[in-house]
């Protein structure tokens, strides 16, 4: 694997098998771990139409050997730096009630218990993020739209409540955030939603890119939105 590694589906349960043999080998079987695995890499292991991730972002509770084993799994499978983190603690989606909140996924080797989170969670943490750049809201149609598929609708109640469990409620979800997944319920269309955002999203990313290259260490959190409303205008 090279440093352009990208997570799917297939082999999303293959690193993470690995990663519980060489943390069981330097902190023994007596001490479990726990991974609860959030953004990507939890829409990647249940449901179909997200297709890879980059990174697995993941709350982590486990002793400090855990550390040493992400760097050698990463090392042996040619996995970039960071490929498990927990770096979207520092985000606005971050909740400290996560792990309450989160569902049984699978075990590995005994020692390392995976979990994920529910459909509407999920959902709160996508809505919180509101990326326009991402994955974001992308994520948020197709969430909605392969539970729709499937005969197991997600319910805008079932999503007021974990916006509320997670974050106290709708004053901290971004404007377009919210625009969306109202806008969602009212048509019931998410599959056009999904490929719409799917879209855009990317359009924004290349919009950004261009930036960052014709304009070296201008790009921030700051000023992004900004950047992509100005280039809106000339589209």
């Amino acid at each position: 694997m090279s440093a352009e590694h990208r997570f799917t589906k297939e082999n999303l349960d293959a690193c993470l098998k690995e990663l519980a043999k060489e943390f069981k080998k330097r902190n023994g079987s007596k001490m479990p771990a726990e991974i609860i695995l959030v953004g990507g890499a939890a829409i990647l292991a249940q449901y179909g139409f997200r297709e890879m991730t980059y990174d697995i972002d993941a709350v982590i509770l486990a002793s400090s050997a855990m550390k040493e084993a992400v760097n050698r799994v990463g090392d042996r499978m040619g996995l970039p730096n960071g490929w498990l983190n927990m770096d979207f603690k520092k985000t606005t989606s971050y909740s400290d009630k996560l792990a309450e909140v989160s569902v049984y996924y699978r075990t590995f080797s005994n020692i390392l218990n995976v979990r994920t989170l529910a459909a509407e969670h999920l959902i709160a943490m996508k809505l919180m993020s509101g990326r326009r750049y991402k994955n974001d809201l992308s994520d948020v149609a197709g969430i909605l739209w392969e539970h729709q598929k499937n005969g197991c609708p997600v319910t805008q109640e079932a999503i007021d409540r974990a916006v509320t469990v997670l974050y106290g409620g709708w004053e901290q979800i971004p404007e377009s955030s919210k625009n969306l997944i109202f806008a969602a319920f009212a048509s019931g269309d998410y599959e056009s939603l999904y490929f719409n955002n799917a879209e855009s999203e990317k359009l924004s990313k290349e919009i950004l890119l261009d930036f960052d290259k014709n304009y070296p260490n201008e790009l921030n959190s700051d000023n992004i939105d900004a950047i992509l409303e100005q280039a809106s205008k000339k589209l």
